[in-house]
């Protein structure tokens, strides 16, 4: 049985399980502490991060990584272009939301709402929560740009960039740290990602202590 170990509301966990189930992968979800690394997940990644895919004989990590693989391996539905351009701007997008985004927001926001609580780190630094709140208005309107020169965020077909992006997005908004009303061309493009059947699982997803708000899971929130 293939098997993702993972953690909920971990944009890098999501954007390997939306790509997944865009392929039609069907795999077996095993939550991982991994802040309290056992040897046995230490095995499989010796970095001690998720996610970490077991597919069929194989044991992969870094999230980017397992999903160019995935790309790879299994061509159909594609989530990359086919011409170099176009695939260096997805690879660009998916390193502006892994670092970037991450960095100035995500990290900010929910690691420091829930990832503290979750492993026992304290509370939340006041400050950290107002710079992310602050940048993430930044970036919304850096999406805004991109989508009004574009069907999609990387060109005019949905490619791996936009699930980087809504894997990133979906996550705060289970906590309530997203303007949808900041602009409009952002949320009717999250809309349609969230439409999607590979997105439900996510929209499932309950993190113990922390219930999503009731627009979360409503797809015309």
């Amino acid at each position: 049985m293939n098997r993702l170990y993972h953690v909920p509301l971990s944009p890098f966990c999501r954007k390997v399980r939306l790509t997944l189930a865009e392929k039609r992968i069907e795999v077996e979800l095993v939550e991982e502490r991994y802040w309290e690394p056992s040897p046995d997940f230490l095995r499989r990644n010796p970095a001690g991060k998720v996610p970490v895919l077991r597919l069929e004989n194989r044991t992969l990590s870094e999230s980017q990584a397992i999903c160019e693989y995935l790309e790879e391996t299994v061509p159909s539905p594609p989530l990359m272009p086919r011409d170099p351009d176009s695939r260096f701007e997805v690879r660009r997008l998916c390193a502006w939301f892994d670092d970037k985004f991450h960095s100035e927001v995500t990290s900010k926001l929910l690691y420091e709402r829930v990832n503290k609580k979750l492993t026992g780190q304290g509370y939340p630094d006041s400050k950290n929560v107002k710079t992310g709140a602050n940048r993430i208005k930044y970036h919304l309107d850096y999406l805004a740009w991109l989508l009004d020169q574009r069907r999609w965020l990387a060109g005019n077909e949905m490619t791996l960039a936009d699930f980087t992006a809504a894997a990133h997005l979906s996550c705060l908004d289970y906590i309530s740290d997203v303007d949808w009303n900041r602009s409009a061309v952002v949320k009717d493009w999250y809309a349609k990602i969230k439409s999607r059947p590979s997105f439900r699982p996510l929209l499932a997803d309950q993190v113990p202590g922390f219930p999503p708000p009731a627009h979360y899971a409503d797809l015309d929130f």
